[in-house]
């Protein structure tokens, strides 16, 4: 039988209370599945993963053609799903908080807001009315949906580790019941927003082989996410086995 939405929703929430989970980002309903064979406890999509399979670049797919795809990520499994929810297709305030209620609908267990505007950042008192905003959506849902709040300086080229906690603490006090600045990889700036946004938790990306879980949970990280990971991984298997093929006109053994 289908796991209910609120039981979905209360799981989530409590794996936020101690310890440190992994949070993998599938990008298609296969993948959900396999990934809860693995007996990993919640899942999240990629915004990434989902364009590429696409034929699309990240960010460049519609509002409507996401809330879809969660939809059917949600419905796949029943684990908990965090929702990459981008920008929240909207650059005001009011417009986050009436696409953010439509992404509650889908069913998700969380969902995240970036604090991007196109190639650069919100200035920081806009950035954190939008998270308020979005903070006011999910309430006024009556449903207990996780807001992460994402702080996207360090992936836009603008590494400014003070400006970034800044508007950490920010989102936490409008809101944000999770934190997270993707592309903060140096153990010590890690640990300083840990502690900046205590007791919130905290969710890093995993970026690259010299990163480990373990490492992350000893620095008081809650959650590690693998953003657009595995699917550029499984796009790398793709392109071999194709080269293969061209090349020699024949295919690697099958896993």
């Amino acid at each position: 039988m289908p796991i209910p939405v609120a039981e979905k929703r209360a799981a989530f929430r409590a794996l936020h209370a101690q310890g440190c989970f992994v949070l993998p980002n599938p990008w298609d309903i296969g993948g959900a599945r396999r990934l809860e064979k693995l007996g990993f406890k919640a899942l999240a999509s990629t915004s990434a993963g989902l364009a590429w399979s696409l034929g699309r670049d990240d960010n460049a797919l519609p509002r409507d053609a996401v809330l879809e795809h969660l939809r059917g990520l949600c419905a796949a499994t029943g684990l908990p799903v965090n929702a990459d929810f981008e920008d929240g297709f909207a650059a005001d305030p009011d417009g986050v908080a009436a696409n953010v209620a439509l992404a509650v609908a889908t069913g998700v267990a969380g969902l995240s807001i970036e604090d991007r505007d196109g190639r650069g950042l919100h200035s920081p008192g806009h950035a954190t009315e939008r998270i308020r905003a979005a903070r006011a959506a999910i309430d006024a849902s009556g449903e207990d949906v996780m807001l992460v709040a994402r702080s996207e300086g360090f992936l836009l080229g603008q590494p400014d580790l003070d400006a970034t906690i800044a508007r950490l603490v920010a989102y936490a006090d409008a809101g944000a019941d999770v934190l997270y600045a993707p592309g903060v990889a140096d153990a010590a700036a890690i640990a300083r927003i840990v502690r900046a946004v205590a007791p919130k938790p905290v969710n890093v990306l995993l970026m690259h082989p010299r990163m480990r879980v373990a490492d992350l949970a000893a620095l008081g990280v809650r959650r590690v996410s693998t953003g657009g990971a595995l699917a550029a991984a499984a796009w790398r298997g793709f392109d071999l086995a194709a080269r293969q093929l061209v090349e020699t006109g024949t295919l690697p053994p099958r896993a």
